[in-house]
């Protein structure tokens, strides 16, 4: 979370996305350059070949958000890119979120698993510019002039939501329709570790829904 914000690509340079289209033209939308998303093949049925296909000349970063068509051929490419441009080469994530819930208790992968992978890969540590760490907060502050006093965070993960809100020095609402059970903050107020302390909201609401009244003064 204390990490260094990565500086700014240099003009022209690219990024190799694994991700998706949307996360795409987020890029396309400040002019950065990109390849990757969309289903990807190995070039060959060999190691070899997969070691020696294509690269890019301008990419300077990779970004790793939620990519449905993830592959080992994509695993390759990104490692190649990280190899070969080493500390010029940046590597961004999007979050850790380990787990997706869905309805019913189930769940899918989240993109955390995604960013474990290519940093394993890589034997290096993606900076993430979403929820935990504050630079996605430092951003919006800067952007809008919000008031951190006046800010409440509202969320379901404690360890992505609440935490962020709670390092950012916000108002902290957890809502307990997504992945978070009130037992799991209980058993974080009564610990004696601080790290655990940081993840305990202010409040909590049992659904989103009860804040409409609030919102309505």
């Amino acid at each position: 979370m204390g990490r260094e914000a990565p500086g700014a690509l240099p003009p022209g340079a690219a990024a190799y996305v694994l991700g998706s289209p949307a996360l795409a033209a987020e890029l396309e939308a400040v002019g950065i350059p990109h390849l990757g998303p969309g289903p990807a093949a190995l070039p060959g049925p060999a190691p070899a070949d997969w070691a020696q296909a294509p690269l890019d000349p301008a990419v300077r970063a990779v970004l790793v958000g939620f990519d449905e068509h993830f592959s080992y051929a994509k695993l390759c490419q990104a490692l190649r890119y990280l190899l070969r441009g080493g500390s010029d080469c940046l590597l961004v994530g999007t979050n850790r979120d380990h787990r997706l819930p869905l309805e019913g208790g189930t769940g899918i992968p989240g993109t955390g698993c995604l960013v474990k992978a290519v940093e394993t890969a890589a034997q290096r540590e993606a900076f993430i510019v979403g929820k935990p760490n504050r630079y996605m907060f430092d951003c919006v502050v800067s952007e809008f002039n919000i008031d951190p006093a006046r800010t409440i965070m509202v969320g379901d993960r404690l360890d992505t939501d609440i935490l962020m809100g709670n390092s950012c020095g916000l108002t902290t609402l957890l809502t307990l329709t997504g992945v978070t059970a009130l037992d799991e903050v209980k058993g974080h107020q009564e610990s004696d570790c601080p790290a655990r302390q940081s993840l305990v909201p202010d409040y909590y609401v049992d659904s989103i829904a009860d804040l409409l009244p609030a919102l309505g003064d």
